[in-house]
């Protein structure tokens, strides 16, 4: 296989895999933390009207699920890449990053949350994926 092609599938396995990850935290986060009385989480209308309602403890699944698949997507892509192992997993990093700012946008969160989320969730961890998947700890 051509260095390119791999590269480039590298991306878009990492790209995959974070996703999968990332809906699998959040999937679990809402069976293992329940929601706050009264809150609607079906429906995006409905996250953005009871958002008030939720407690730091609320937070941390959804925390999770953007640093551990962004993570898991990134290393997958540094693994994967032929070269520039580093540059990989932060391009990956970067697209997360990019769908937490959406995702702010889209759905308005404490300020807290979202400095913390958007700060510490994506190129961090997209980097130390990089270091790990490039054999430099």
């Amino acid at each position: 296989m051509k260095p390119i092609i791999r590269n480039i599938l590298a991306i878009v396995a990492g790209i995959v895999a974070g996703s999968a990850v990332n809906m699998g935290l959040v999937m679990l986060g809402g069976a293992v933390i329940a929601a706050p009385a009264g809150a609607d989480v079906t429906t995006t209308e409905g996250l953005k009207a009871s958002m008030h309602l939720f407690t730091p403890v609320n937070f941390l699944f959804p925390f999770l699920a953007h640093a551990v698949g962004t993570f898991i997507g990134s290393l997958i892509a540094a693994l994967i890449s032929t070269s520039h192992k580093m540059v990989y997993a932060l391009v990956v990093s970067v697209w997360f990053l990019a769908g937490g700012i959406i995702n702010v946008v889209i759905l308005p969160s404490p300020l807290w949350f979202t400095l913390a989320d958007l700060i510490l969730a994506y190129i961090p961890m997209g980097y130390l994926a990089g270091r790990l998947g490039s054999g430099r700890t």
